[in-house]
């Protein structure tokens, strides 16, 4: 678990600001209506003020007409301002969280298989939900009420210093600086690790109650519940326990905030009746002064909160920025060479997933359009990694993988999806019906293409025995469905697609011996107008290739027919 930032929390703030972009008049809208909003209700209560003041017979040349009829209207003028400048905030997030929620699932689909299987998908799913909600407090709650504070400060200390005192002004100032910089500065460094260690906790927990969930078969066929339980309240009691760690130094923050303001108007008042009673300062002058000091705390205390919801978004923003600035280990090519594809050469093949440790080498083999072969070997010798390598889902170390004799590191990625297709051992099913499952292949399809495609994957008539037929919803992560149903429902997307070249890993693992006679057959049907490469175990499923290839020693040798058992 990584506790500490990976950027310090001003860089972090940058790169979330650029990112405004087209949205920067609006945020500049925001702070506009916040700062006039802000001095519209301090407005109010200077306008009491005055009229006490002229009460008290200082020489105020406003008529009480009028003071009472601008502090109305002050009052009136806050409620629409702050409206608007909420609005404009709100609006700035959510838009920009629109564009974050676009960006990763952009950089998702960048980002090669490699990649993506070192995630954990908990991980990925809190930085999509809880850390990008977090951002939302930056953009509306942070941004605008930083740039307020600093204008409405400015104006009220210049007020203060004509219409009061420049000594009560400089009390002023000194507290501004005090409240919302200095203590900030010290509530950040304070908070910093727990507001990551907190982000870094959610993320774990949800990882792990993820996989409890999607594994929850498992754990209890294996009788494996109460270890499980247990784990997870071990992860929830660390999550809550430093949530209440954050909550009782967030109200000692506060408290110690609070406390310096009330010292500082108390301090005012001081100084005020002190000029007064030197008659540096008249009454009227000085009540203004003071409450105009008194009402002037709002924006910078917002500036003084802001540590304790800082903390953990500069962790969620350090987060997400990681997640967008991940490289793929696997480039996408866009401006290589389409092809459509006739033949397949692999020449002098090496991969390894680390240094010094080759999985693959030197495998060489050759496949044409009309041709079947398969690739046996033991479990974790390479057999589903030359799949993912034909696909480009890894990226070769050396040798040559030629389309049509082009080099696969010089086709354009689009154009090899579209050309080949993969049915791995383990099909994932969307939470939709089994028509809109099977129709990701092709989403164009006809209904009559999508029946052809199940019959040849011998799905049909299971579909059709189901109450709602093709409109049957698959329970989240296929939980209604059988392995053996999940894999036909794979090869029936590889059917619809109709790519020429297809890849198969275990097609007919999940199935009994009649289900892999039908569905071998339909591969053997399609072998016509096919390239086929078939992975498995079963020797009964090599018996329609044409070439069997074995791996030994980390290479593919073909299997002679007087080999094949």
């Amino acid at each position: 678990m990584r506790n500490k930032l990976r950027r310090s929390g001003l860089l972090i703030m940058l790169k979330l600001i650029q990112l405004l972009g087209p949205f920067a008049l609006v945020m500049i809208l925001a702070v506009f209506n916040g700062t006039l909003g802000f001095i519209s209700s301090m407005g109010v209560t200077i306008f009491g003020a005055l009229g006490v003041a002229k009460f008290l017979g200082a020489e105020i040349f406003i008529s009480y007409e009028w003071i009472i009829g601008l502090a109305i209207a002050f009052g009136i003028l806050r409620g629409v301002l702050r409206y608007f400048e909420q609005y404009s905030n709100h609006y700035i997030a959510f838009k920009i969280l629109e564009i974050f929620r676009t960006k990763i699932f952009a950089k998702l689909r960048t980002l090669d298989q490699e990649t993506l299987n070192q995630k954990q998908k908990g991980n990925l799913i809190a930085i999509l939900t809880a850390d990008i909600e977090t951002l939302e407090v930056f953009y509306a709650h942070t941004i605008s009420p930083i740039c307020i504070a600093l204008l409405v400060s400015l104006t009220v200390l210049l007020f203060v210093g004509f219409m009061s005192s420049w000594y009560l002004s400089l009390v002023l100032l000194i507290g501004f600086i005090l409240i919302g910089i200095v203590l900030p500065l010290i509530y950040s460094k304070f908070l910093k690790e727990s507001g990551v260690k907190y982000r870094s906790s959610f993320s774990s927990f949800n990882s792990y109650f993820l996989d409890s969930i999607k594994g929850i078969k498992e754990i209890i066929f294996h009788n494996k519940e109460k270890e499980r339980i247990n784990v997870v309240n071990e992860k929830s009691e660390e999550l809550l326990k430093i949530t209440k760690s954050m909550k009782n130094k967030n109200a000692l923050i506060m408290a110690i905030t609070e406390l310096t303001v009330a010292i500082f108007i108390v301090l005012s008042l001081g100084i005020g009746l002190i000029l007064f009673y030197n008659n540096q300062l008249e009454l009227g002058n000085m009540i203004v002064g003071v409450v105009a000091v008194s009402g002037s705390f709002g924006p910078v205390l917002a500036i003084s909160n802001l540590p304790s919801n800082l903390t953990q978004t500069f962790a969620s923003g350090d987060r997400v920025l990681n997640l967008l600035e991940e490289k793929p280990v696997v480039n996408e090519i866009k401006n290589g060479k389409n092809f459509s594809f006739e033949s397949l050469k692999v020449e002098n093949l090496n991969f390894s997933f680390k240094k010094d440790e080759e999985l693959i080498k030197n495998v060489n083999f050759e496949i044409k359009k009309g041709e079947i072969i398969g690739i046996v070997g033991p479990s974790g010798s390479g057999k589903s990694t030359i799949l993912n390598l034909l696909l480009r889902f890894y990226q070769k170390d050396s040798g040559k993988i030629l389309y049509n004799g082009i080099d696969i590191d010089e086709i354009n990625s689009n154009s090899l999806k579209d050309n080949v297709s993969i049915v791995l051992q383990s099909t994932y099913l969307f939470n939709e019906s089994i028509l809109e499952n099977i129709k990701v292949a092709d989403e164009n399809a006809s209904f009559n293409e999508v029946v052809n495609a199940t019959r040849k994957a011998n799905i049909h008539t299971f579909i059709e025995s189901l109450p709602s037929g093709y409109k049957s919803e698959v329970e989240s992560m296929g939980d209604n469905l059988s392995s053996g149903e999940k894999q036909r429902l794979g090869l029936a997307r590889a059917f619809l697609k109709d790519a020429p070249m297809i890849l198969l890993d275990e097609p007919t693992s999940n199935v009994d011996a009649i289900n892999e006679g039908v569905i071998l057959k339909s591969i053997l049907d399609a072998k016509k107008d096919h390239a086929i490469i078939l992975v498995s175990h079963r020797d009964s499923t090599m018996a329609i290739t044409d070439r069997i290839y074995r791996f030994e020693n980390n290479t593919l040798i073909e299997v002679k027919n007087n080999e094949r058992k």
